[in-house]
């Protein structure tokens, strides 16, 4: 067993080393002790209080012996449909944890850093997380284009299938205006959530002034319904890792970090050996491909924590600050890790990187539906016979998705409600079931696309209830930074409880509409201004429901 200072003098002159070096007395010692804490302020030279506000900000960092090893399962929405309350009562010491990225294979428990499944009445079993669903509408991939074959997470796989053909035309072929031109026209835009244009944003890295530039990779894929980057990791490291090199040698950056969430323990290795393998064969370190272009990538693991996939609450984590978000401007692309420029992309963003490279960004902008750009992976799960992730094409209908290429409903049922960039993007009811996948139909339905994970509900729900529980995990998630976020989201949850609120059906609503006016106006972050959408979604979509649960 390594002592502390073995641990210390690992970590301490890493780059970003508070996360590392907190797992690693994590694991060793099952929890993070008053003796550990107090060692690592002192060798990082960060104030003690400072620091435990940092590890109790995290849901996983255990402050007691043996926490390291409870029994953790997820109660996110489609796990509590599932069953997940009674499994909690069935085992022994369980406890409950925020949605942990398994909708297509719930209900999941992770106890230390075994990652299992079981649904009520059953044996806890390991079993590896689902491939990509096999390709239903017959339409061209990009990123699941070869992520099926078997051996693709190893370099000879991943080669095999035609893996760093993008990065080799990049360095010997191209120049960074050529890179930043074919991400440009291939309409890439941010596969998170954001949906910022992909070459804008390495654009202006490239022309920042400052030095080093950094790569981050966010896979802190915390919202809940969402599960495609999970699999990206899993099943092809590589392209992951070809994405950020290519997006280096484009903006001139020279180091890179895979923020991975805590709850893909069964992750880290696959991207710590996709590394190795990847420095062995020259593809990263120092002189890559015998060119001037060097970049490293490293990974550092996140603790649990919803806010952690905002970028600049990412960015303040990484660099073992508190991880409340930033206030912008200044934005990322200038003043992001330790200051300087610094692209922060998703992980589907950057696993389209090798393929745009590779083919070209016309035939990248030719995969999507009608005058819509490329594709998206949207991650399906809830009352539909085939869950699982879905690489579509931009502004595919949604009923083609739920009927045709998922399935359709479960048992003879009909769906009610799906929802929208996991919870973030509020329901969609069968009145809204007409839209199309994509940014400006959604928006004008008042909701988005997102990170792109579409949670259905059929009729035997209870949508107030689901509406209730959505809004108790963003009140639970809320960093707490600003009061219209901490407090709005609590009073919400309240009121979806039917524990307070005026008793006037009229004035409840109207109340319930302030809470979300004022959120949505004055929130820091995405957080805030997103969750109010379930309530404004709930009411519009689903009056009769509301109706019954005021009893009126």
């Amino acid at each position: 067993m390594a002592t502390d200072s073995a641990l210390i003098a690992h970590w301490r002159d890493q780059p970003a080393p508070l996360l590392p070096l907190l797992h690693a007395f994590h694991g060793r010692d099952g929890y993070l002790s008053q003796a550990a804490v107090r060692a690592v302020s002192e060798a990082l030279r960060i104030p003690l209080a400072d620091l435990y506000g940092t590890v109790t900000f995290y849901h996983h960092f255990s402050r007691e012996p043996g926490g390291q090893q409870e029994t953790r399962v997820c109660d996110g929405p489609i796990c509590k449909l599932k069953g997940c309350d009674q499994l909690i009562d069935e085992l022994d010491n369980a406890v409950p944890m925020p949605c942990a990225g398994r909708c297509d294979d719930p209900i999941a428990v992770l106890i230390g850093d075994r990652y299992l499944r079981a649904t009520p009445g059953q044996t806890l079993e390991e079993t590896p997380a689902p491939l990509p669903v096999p390709n239903p509408g017959g339409r061209q991939e990009c990123s699941f284009a070869s992520i099926r074959e078997p051996g693709r997470a190893t370099l000879a796989g991943y080669r095999k299938g035609g893996g760093y053909t993008g990065l080799l035309r990049a360095v010997k072929e191209m120049d960074t205006e050529a890179i930043l031109a074919a991400i440009d026209g291939s309409g890439l835009t941010g596969r998170g959530g954001a949906g910022f244009p992909t070459g804008r944003k390495w654009r202006a890295v490239a022309e920042a002034p400052g030095a080093p530039k950094t790569i981050v990779c966010n896979a802190d894929e915390g919202e809940p319904g969402c599960f495609k980057d999970r699999v990206l990791m899993d099943y092809d490291p590589h392209a992951v890792l070809e994405g950020m090199a290519i997006a280096a040698r484009a903006t001139g950056a020279v180091r890179g970090f895979i923020y991975l969430r805590y709850e893909y323990p069964h992750t880290l290795p696959i991207l710590e050996q996709a590394i190795a393998e990847a420095r062995e064969a020259g593809f990263l370190g120092e002189g890559i491909l015998d060119a001037d272009f060097h970049f490293e990538v490293y990974v550092r693991r996140g603790a649990g924590a919803y806010i952690c996939g905002e970028e600049t609450s990412l960015l303040n984590s990484l660099e073992g600050k508190h991880p409340f978000p930033r206030n912008r401007p200044p934005y990322p692309v200038t003043h992001g890790f330790e200051d300087k420029p610094t692209v922060v992309n998703n992980v589907e963003t950057l696993a389209s990187v090798p393929q745009i490279i590779a083919r070209g960004a016309d035939w990248y902008a030719g995969l999507g539906h009608g005058e819509h750009k490329g594709t998206k992976i949207i991650s399906l799960s809830g009352d539909v016979r085939r869950p699982g992730n879905f690489e579509i094409p931009i502004g595919l209908p949604l009923k083609e998705l739920l009927e045709d290429w998922a399935g359709g409903p479960v048992d003879g049922r009909r769906f009610q409600a799906v929802t929208m960039a996991g919870l973030s993007g509020g329901f969609l009811g069968e009145a809204n079931f007409d839209v199309t996948l994509d940014e400006p139909c959604l928006r004008a339905r008042g909701s988005f696309l997102g990170a792109g994970g579409v949670m259905v509900f059929d009729d035997t729900r209870d949508m107030v209830e689901i509406a209730r529980q959505a809004m108790s995990f963003f009140a639970h998630e809320s960093c707490g930074k600003c009061f219209p976020c901490r407090i709005g989201t609590q009073r919400l949850t309240e009121r979806l409880a039917g524990e307070a609120g005026p008793e006037d059906a009229a004035e409840w609503k109207r109340e319930v509409d302030d809470l979300g006016l004022t959120m949505a106006s004055l929130s820091a972050c995405g957080l805030g201004v997103a969750a109010p959408l379930i309530t404004q979604s709930l009411l519009k979509d689903f009056p009769d429901q509301v109706a019954k649960h005021l009893g009126r």
